[in-house]
């Protein structure tokens, strides 16, 4: 079942792709037909999720050094390996377009003459990284999993904010990648509630 995110993607996506078919002359539809378009938002959105995603790679690679339980060091492994692909991705595609492309760094989105990252939503501040940094075993577990939910949630309102620009998502790998940030994050954040959940209930 699509949830309304994704539905809401499918039907934008459809759409702008009638509206540019239907009012488009035949020579600039034939002109237009070889380019790739994107926008200032697709460029925003890909860059601001490799720092995003760098700093998630940094908490769940802390799992095996902070005592984490074998169930949330599972979680974590999936993160590292989905998020650190999904970098490679970004990287590619801004290589690709000729944009800048930001280191990935955990303490937030780079760009050309900034002083300091740029936190993206959902990231954790500094003083939340030295608290997760500083737990252990259980603590660690519960603090991963309540700021993970946070991180996971900042990348899909990335989306949803993708998805208000004007003309942005039409490129078809953007598209994609948006779809599947917003699936998988949208599915883990359910995995991650009721593993904290349980984690609370044992507590008592």
């Amino acid at each position: 079942m699509k949830t309304p995110l994704l539905a809401a993607i499918a039907t934008a996506a459809c759409t702008t792709a009638t509206v540019q078919q239907t009012t488009l002359q035949p020579a600039q539809a034939k002109a237009d037909s070889g380019r790739t378009h994107y926008t200032a938002a697709d460029v925003h959105f890909v860059a601001g999720m490799i720092g995003h995603h760098a700093q998630a790679i940094q908490m769940a690679g802390w799992a095996p050094s902070h005592g984490a339980s074998p169930a949330v060091r599972v979680l974590c492994e999936r993160i590292v390996v989905a998020q650190n692909d999904e970098i490679a991705f970004a990287q590619r595609w801004l290589r690709e377009h000729q944009e800048f492309v930001p280191p990935a760094d955990p303490r937030g989105h780079v760009m050309p003459g900034m002083d300091h990252p740029m936190l993206m939503p959902g990231m954790l501040t500094p003083d939340q990284m030295t608290q997760l940094d500083a737990a252990h075993g259980r603590e660690f577990d519960r603090l991963f999993l309540t700021f993970m939910i946070q991180h996971h949630q900042g990348a899909i309102t990335m989306v949803a904010q993708l998805l208000a620009a004007p003309g942005a998502a039409q490129d078809g790998p953007i598209f994609r990648f948006a779809a599947d940030v917003n699936a998988d994050q949208t599915t883990e954040i359910d995995r991650m509630t009721r593993m904290l959940d349980a984690l609370n209930r044992s507590a008592q």
